[in-house]
């Protein structure tokens, strides 16, 4: 990770305490418990003992709730888990970084299946699919935030009409906790997220509305870029520090050339942090070696600017990580004098 890890470790200490702050007796869950989730109906009979985290976001949100204990493994981490997490996730069983098997989940013998993204448990994923768990009576329950992209753009990920915003995410976070009885815990985390959204909020720019370009990777320098799309994770981030997305494309990660982002001539470059080390500018270092160098994309604004910032990749889903990645930037920006 970066250097802005820190952040990181300090946003994650404060949602760890205030997770045991007073707060108002929530009702117990009452079971069975039916959720309506990204259009099916899942009923819970009781609360979950042997879950799996399908995916980093499910795991992490997971083991925010203190639920470590009633986790029998996790699988699918593009990064490291947060830093205040590492302890409780020593404790639960890693399946593998990468897709797993549908029977190396089942091997686990879990009562309750909790993904990530649609590609996880779609009706396309070569993972396993809904019906799959459906059929062996393993309630399943995927992430809110990305079952409402649409699949129009040829690949995986999907397009976005309209922005994703936190409510999605507190949405999981509720629901989650209801259905382990543990709604108190819930609210806490919501309460304390939305804290941080309302501090970041205040952090407008200096007199201008900031253009930003979030640089996910690629495969090569002379390959098309990865980037965030301005409905996305990403889009949000730049709504939120009060700026836009320079990218206008609605796929959830479309790939651009760089003539259509020198074109775009953004205020910020927004770089992504990744461990998976799949390609060499998955690096930050190499993104900035690429940006400064290359004969046209040095010219543009934020290169010759300086304004070129880190981020947890993760970050750039619609995740829990999104409101950590958004205080990472905002530091940066600070820094530069591009926010309060």
């Amino acid at each position: 990770m970066t250097a802005a890890n820190p952040i990181l470790l300090t946003a994650g200490m404060f949602v760890s305490l205030c997770l045991s702050c007073a707060t108002p007796a929530l009702a117990a869950t009452t079971y069975p418990l039916t959720i309506e989730n990204c259009g099916a109906q899942v009923t819970f009979s009781k609360a979950p003992e042997r879950a799996i985290g399908l995916g980093q976001n499910s795991a992490e949100v997971l083991l925010l709730l203190g639920l470590e204990d009633k986790m029998a493994g996790t699988a699918f981490w593009p990064s490291k888990v947060l830093p205040e997490l590492a302890e409780a996730n020593e404790k639960v069983k890693l399946l593998t970084v990468e897709f797993p098997t549908l029977e190396s989940m089942l091997a686990e013998n879990p009562d309750f299946v909790a993904a990530a993204l649609p590609s996880l448990i779609g009706p396309s994923s070569k993972v396993a699919k809904r019906a799959d768990f459906d059929g062996l009576g393993i309630p399943t329950y995927l992430s809110p935030g990305t079952c409402g992209t649409r699949n129009d753009v040829g690949d995986e990920y999907g397009s976005r009409g309209q922005l994703w915003n936190m409510d999605l995410l507190y949405k999981e976070i509720d629901e989650l906790s209801q259905i382990f009885d543990v709604a108190d815990r819930g609210q806490a985390l919501i309460e304390s997220l939305k804290a941080r959204e309302a501090a970041l909020r205040a952090s407008t720019p200096a007199g201008r509305d900031l253009s930003y370009v979030f640089w996910f990777s690629s495969p090569s320098p002379t390959a098309d870029a990865y980037l965030g799309g301005k409905n996305g994770a990403s889009g949000f981030i730049a709504h939120l520090l009060g700026g836009h997305s320079a990218i206008e494309a609605e796929a959830e990660w479309p790939t651009l050339g760089w003539e259509i982002i020198i074109a775009a001539n953004p205020h910020v470059i927004v770089l992504a942090s990744l461990d998976r080390n799949r390609w060499e500018l998955d690096k930050p270092e190499a993104k900035i070696q690429f940006l400064e160098t290359d004969p046209a994309v040095s010219q543009l604004d934020a290169v010759k600017n300086k304004a070129i910032v880190v981020m947890d990749g993760q970050a750039m889903n619609p995740t829990i990580r999104t409101i950590y990645g958004a205080e990472q930037v905002a530091e940066q920006l600070k820094a530069l004098g591009l926010l309060k």
